[in-house]
């Protein structure tokens, strides 16, 4: 019998995602979100398209009484933790939130991974964590650099806290992804990125706006050292992301020689700057996207992209899926969403 998983932050973006690949294959998946940024009609997506319905509880991480009752009631073999507030402006405005729930909800579930014995733990990093690096593309061997957010800077301390929990005699594996800038969506386009309220991060707000829904999508900073003077990142489809999850898992779950701490980079190796990406959005959809340029957003970093030889040669991971590919999958998913939020 496979083994049963925690996906914390399940109903969101990635966490649902990954859900379907540990569903398809083959794994038992306990759900935990306190729908802060995602819906519940998610679980329908997931089961639509794995034909399998995962448990969900609508809880907070942070809640020690009622994770330390779920975990009695399951038996829980791995955790993948994504319940995290995740916008790098965000944090900037509202630090303290950002610090109680990133900190105390990693805490909080380490206590009870290491009360009942839970095996290994996926924890969901972040290239935030290299600041603005001196050389690219980033290897994991490179320095951690003060943080530019308090977004940034909550991901590293939690994987401090992980490294010091792990010297300290914790029994389970762990696996640090530091993961690039997520987008896409599953090609079924029964499930994707949809948060609540005005989007924080570039692509819904961009499908939005290509879609009506928003005026124009802002363009932070022209002004930066870079061909074009927008920001460069690293755009990876969140499919291919959730199949780097259940590689990392696998490979804790059922490889007996390796190191009880391990880190990988999970990106494509290429750099796309901003208005590039809406460029090729438009290319690809046919569809324009009003934008106007604007200052530059405290606490963005100029230019980042991931070497990723590490994941594609140990976990024997690799980014499938072209850009074009992936834009178009989000624009799929935000026509889906739009039908289904006009029919309600």
């Amino acid at each position: 019998m496979k083994e049963t998983i925690l996906v914390t932050g399940g109903m969101g973006y990635i966490g649902s995602h990954t859900t379907v690949e540990l569903l398809e294959a083959g794994y038992n998946v306990v759900i935990v979100d306190n729908l802060s940024n995602s819906r519940p009609e998610v679980l329908d997506g997931i089961e639509a398209i794995t034909h399998k319905r995962p448990l969900f509880y609508a809880m907070d991480c942070c809640d020690r009484e009622a994770m330390s009752n779920l975990f009695a009631t399951h038996s829980i073999d791995a955790v993948l933790h994504f319940a995290a507030s995740k916008a790098v402006g965000e944090s900037v405005q509202k630090p303290l939130l950002y610090y109680r729930n990133n900190i105390l909800s990693l805490i909080t579930l380490m206590e009870c991974m290491a009360q009942f014995g839970t095996r290994a733990l996926v924890f969901s990093s972040s290239c935030t964590v290299y600041g603005q690096p001196d050389k690219l593309p980033v290897g994991e061997s490179a320095p951690i650099l003060a943080a530019t957010s308090p977004y940034g800077n909550t991901k590293q301390i939690n994987e401090e806290i992980i490294r010091d929990a792990i010297a300290s005699g914790a029994t389970y594996r762990a696996t640090l992804l530091r993961y690039f800038n997520p987008i896409g969506a599953h090609p079924s386009a029964l499930i994707g990125e949809e948060p609540n309220g005005v989007p924080q991060n570039l692509i819904p707000y961009l499908t939005q706006t290509a879609a009506g829904i928003r005026q124009e999508l802002s363009v932070f900073g022209t002004d930066y050292n870079t061909p074009d003077g927008s920001c460069i990142r690293d755009y990876i489809n969140v499919v291919d992301l959730a199949q780097a999850h259940t590689a990392a898992l696998d490979r804790m779950l059922h490889k007996e020689a390796i190191p009880q701490l391990d880190v990988f980079n999970i990106g494509t190796g290429r750099g796309v700057s901003v208005i590039e990406l809406i460029e090729k959005f438009e290319k690809t959809t046919g569809v324009t996207v009003p934008h106007k340029y604007v200052g530059r957003r405290d606490g963005d970093i100029e230019a980042i992209w991931a070497e990723a030889t590490k994941a594609n040669e140990i976990l024997g991971w690799h980014a499938q899926k072209s850009i074009e590919e992936t834009l178009q999958s989000a624009w799929d998913w935000q026509c889906n969403l739009s039908k289904r939020l006009t029919n309600e």
